[in-house]
């Protein structure tokens, strides 16, 4: 197990550093000057250089990569142009709402997921599995800010049962956090949910028509232990693969769900940091997604081999 979990460690490394050239490319590629858009129209040229130079932007770009990655590895995310803060104190300060709603709606996503992919299983090609599959199919195809809007227009205005936007922190109550976040969580979630589902279910068939399930069954195993206990079993890796990159797609992918509802989380942090040309904040967020992307699949691995421990037996061989 140790061995397995060294390899993984150190095959993140390279990839790790890899990100970090390519988002700091990037990022410097986007047209704009963060001098003049803190400084405005009105600046000079000659206080425009002066605060260019200041902010270290006349250097070259491997010196800026170099200082930058630099500071990384010293804990330093750098410091916005912008507000002078550090960079991971803001990111902080943005990242418990993005994180509880990546959470509540990974949480509904599995809740309705599992059951429902289990079921369409068990009653393959009746219309429960008809219905079934094509609700998921309508899941992937609808788009998480079209599904908040619908949220929003039925139950935020017209029956008037939850807030339309806004955020309440933990700290001010769990029913009232939980309250301002069911319908962002519920528009992100639907979607990671009928993936989830179409994966349970051919997983499951695929488990389900097995030699050891037909064996268990001849030997008078009951329906719900062969369901959950020898076929949710072994159909879990694929399952885990999903639930493991949903989670990360959540964290990422919230930008456009947190400026619909108003949620001060990291995806507006970035839609106002890309307004601002604030590169170190640009390159801190994306970096840091990137690492929570990297460091869930490796937990998933970790998974994969406690649950299968062929996985790793087949990396301790090779």
């Amino acid at each position: 197990m140790q061995i397995y979990l060294m390899k993984r460690v150190f095959s993140i490394i390279p990839v790790l550093i890899i990100v970090s050239i390519i988002v700091f490319t990037l990022i410097h590629l986007i047209p704009g000057d963060p001098a003049r858009t803190i400084l405005g129209q009105e600046a000079s040229g000659e206080q425009i250089e002066n605060l260019r130079e200041e902010m270290g932007l006349n250097k070259s770009i491997v010196t800026q990569y170099f200082v930058w990655i630099t500071g990384i590895f010293k804990g330093d995310l750098g410091t916005s142009y912008f507000s002078n803060q550090p960079v991971s104190e803001i990111l902080f300060q943005y990242l418990g709402a993005t994180l509880s709603l990546a959470i509540y709606a990974q949480i509904l996503a599995l809740v309705i997921a599992i059951p429902l992919g289990i079921l369409a299983a068990r009653k393959k090609g009746t219309i429960i599995d008809q219905i079934l599959t094509s609700a998921s199919l309508f899941g992937i195809s609808l788009p998480s800010f079209l599904s908040g809007l619908f949220l929003v227009m039925i139950f935020g205005v017209l029956l008037k049962w939850l807030p339309v936007a806004g955020y309440k922190p933990l700290d001010q109550g769990i029913i009232e956090h939980i309250k301002y976040l069911t319908l962002p969580a519920v528009s992100l979630g639907l979607l990671q949910a009928a993936l989830i589902t179409r994966m349970t279910r051919s997983s499951m068939l695929e488990i389900l028509g097995q030699n050891f399930i037909r064996t268990a069954k001849a030997k008078g195993a009951k329906e719900q232990r062969i369901i959950y206990y020898h076929a949710l079993r072994n159909a879990f890796i694929p399952i885990l693969t999903v639930i493991g990159q949903s989670f990360a797609s959540l964290v990422a992918g919230a930008a456009v769900v947190e400026t619909i509802f108003n949620i001060p989380g990291i995806g507006q942090l970035i839609v106002n940091s890309v307004t601002r040309r604030d590169y170190s904040v640009i390159q801190g967020i994306v970096l840091f997604i990137t690492v929570c992307y990297v460091f869930i699949n490796l937990f998933i691995d970790v998974l994969y081999s406690i649950i299968d421990p062929r996985v790793r037996l087949s990396s301790k061989r090779s």
